[in-house]
């Protein structure tokens, strides 16, 4: 386990994740935790239309969560609420149901297709890509109730 998943473009990702840190007024704050192993994502979200204009993110996680998180960051600005749900049920299939890595802005989530044989290690790599998905519905929510 520890060559495969803990391979070298993991570790790069992980010790170089963008974005870290907090917004000062984000439209929404999501923080999602993975129960089994304890890792956690806070993330901040600023929409305008359905383009990510601004993203901060507090990464708690394992290095395959830090590595999910710097793939995310790394591309969220300028991302269509689209791309980010595609990225997020790509990252998912590609995990769980054997699909191909992702392709486009997220493509570089392919360096995560080793952990798709470590069931407990999911829910740790789609933390930052569910709680974003989630600011994003709050957001939008908040839109449509004005």
């Amino acid at each position: 386990m520890i060559d495969d998943v803990y391979n070298r473009r993991i570790l790069d990702l992980a010790l170089n994740i963008p974005r870290i840190g907090r917004l000062e007024a984000p439209q929404a704050t999501v923080t999602r935790q993975s129960r089994l192993c304890g890792s956690e994502v806070t993330v901040d979200v600023v929409l305008d239309g359905d383009r990510v204009v601004d993203y901060a993110q507090r990464v708690k996680a394992c290095a395959l969560g830090q590595a999910s998180s710097a793939v995310l960051a790394g591309h969220v600005i300028g991302a269509t609420v689209e791309e980010i749900r595609a990225a997020r049920d790509g990252l998912r299939a590609m995990l769980k149901d054997g699909a191909p890595p992702p392709e486009g802005r997220f493509a570089d989530l392919a360096a995560l297709e080793p952990v798709r044989d470590y069931k407990a290690r999911h829910t740790s790599v789609l933390l930052p890509f569910d709680a974003t998905v989630e600011a994003i519905e709050q957001i939008q929510a908040k839109h449509a109730a004005e």
